[in-house]
């Protein structure tokens, strides 16, 4: 049997790796446009601001290791078509031009995601980029440790570009954050927590935060000086882009593969698509997730390494499915650090359902032990069972690892009051006799 998966990074050589251990007389072919497989993307605004020097730091396994195990990894080959009917793709040789036809058996499209670039006028120049693959990630590390590099403005207010913010604010640059939104991270967290991170953000000197702000035009011959906006004017002597990523799905035209509207595939529990034999996983296609009916797309590594293993066992003959997701991530804004998980208070308000909310102010541990902080919990929960639907949190120390327990509960179907009684650890250092989670769970009533 001949196995092909597109796409060599989280989904896809997770799939590679388990369906090459369980078939041991078929063939696992991964053609991947890059010339770096199994990496990790979100160790790049850390690895720009100097926090670590290697980029092969974010490297999880070579290229070598995959072929010594048997994986026969091509790097540098674009898959530019699939004739779903006849179970060929045409592929491209991105080193010496030539094209050439493949034939599967099962095929995997891994084909991730890249930057969106909004309609921004003369945003083709010099120091103006994205921050989405490793080699972004290299550019950028280069340009901005460069001295008449000073001031560096930021477009999009997403997880990239908060904790790029933070990366430029490290290595002593002055950095502006430009939102359209009303708020930084509007899809991810409800404006209790994200009024947090703002006035973390805005107490930096050297942070320039503008919300609700477009970016109409960039400034400079060849080379960015400065952006534009519908409220004013600003010197840039770098700009970064992180506005959101699209699917890589275009060469997959009239293959009659099923897709949202961004153009993500949609898969099923055990990672199939709507045709025979082509399954799907990663930032590229849509997640099954536990408290909704829709498909849902939320690009993650954690995600899409999980739902990769599953389809390269399923790949390998067996039916296995994945539980489902709950959007758990986590992001670290400046100083503080802030995590979600299940549904937020906007999406339970769009599904219709009767909810209710709390949101608390506490400390993170006992006032006695140096250290102590405020930290901040909202829970979203059902409104006549009391059952646990979401959760956020944001503080300093210990904020991020309890959304841990949050995200278990509602994996259980925990009621609020279950967690008010929670058994959770206790010692001066690390938090109170009545932990943050406890007392949140006793009040929502």
């Amino acid at each position: 049997m001949r196995v092909i998966i597109v796409g060599g990074v989280a989904a896809g050589m997770s799939a590679a790796a388990k369906a090459n251990r369980m078939l041991k007389d078929a063939q696992v072919v991964v053609y991947e446009m890059g010339d770096t497989v199994s990496w990790g993307a979100c160790g790049l605004p850390y690895f720009v601001g100097g926090f670590f020097d290697e980029a092969s730091n974010m490297i999880a396994r070579p290229v070598e290791k995959f072929r010594e195990t048997g994986v026969d990894v091509q790097i540098l080959h674009e898959v530019t078509g699939v004739d779903a009917e006849r179970k060929t793709l045409t592929v491209k040789n991105l080193e010496t031009g030539e094209t050439f036809e493949d034939n599967y058996d099962k095929l995997m499209i891994a084909s991730g995601a890249s930057a969106i670039i909004p309609p921004i006028k003369n945003v083709k120049q010099e120091n103006v980029f994205t921050l989405k693959s490793l080699e972004d990630g290299i550019r950028v590390k280069e340009a901005i440790n460069k001295d008449e590099v000073e001031e560096i403005v930021v477009i999009g207010a997403g997880y990239i570009g908060v904790e790029t913010v933070e990366a430029a604010h490290h290595l002593g640059k002055k950095v502006r954050l430009i939102q359209l939104d009303a708020r930084v991270l509007p899809d991810s967290f409800d404006k209790e927590i994200t009024d947090v991170m703002e006035e973390e953000l805005r107490s930096y000197d050297g942070v320039e935060l503008h919300l609700e702000e477009m970016v109409t035009e960039l400034t400079g011959e060849g080379r960015v000086t400065g952006v534009k906006t519908n409220k004013g004017e600003y010197k840039a002597d770098m700009v970064v882009i992180s506005t959101g990523v699209k699917p890589n799905t275009s060469f997959l035209a009239g293959t009659g593969i099923e897709m949202i509207g961004n153009g993500a595939i949609i898969i099923d529990e055990m990672g199939k698509t709507n045709i025979e034999d082509i399954y799907s996983a990663g930032d590229c296609a849509t997640v099954p997730h536990r408290l909704k009916d829709k498909p849902a797309y939320i690009p993650l590594a954690t995600t899409a390494n999980k739902i990769g293993r599953i389809v390269g066992e399923n790949l390998a003959g067996a039916e296995n499915k994945f539980p489902g997701t709950l959007g758990s991530a986590c992001v670290k804004v400046m100083s503080m650090e802030a995590g979600r998980t299940g549904l937020s208070e906007a999406e339970a308000e769009k599904m219709g359902i009767n909810y209710k909310t709390k949101t608390i102010k506490d400390k993170n541990q006992t006032n006695y032990y140096p250290g102590q902080e405020d930290i901040w919990v909202k829970l979203i929960y059902d409104a006549d069972t009391k059952v646990i639907l979401g959760g956020q949190m944001i503080g300093k120390n210990g904020a991020v690892l309890r959304v841990d327990t949050i995200a278990t509960a509602i994996h259980t179907g925990m009621k609020t009051n279950e967690l008010g009684m929670l058994d959770l650890c206790y010692a001066p250092p690390f938090a109170r006799t009545w932990d943050v989670l406890n007392v949140a769970g006793n009040v929502s009533k």
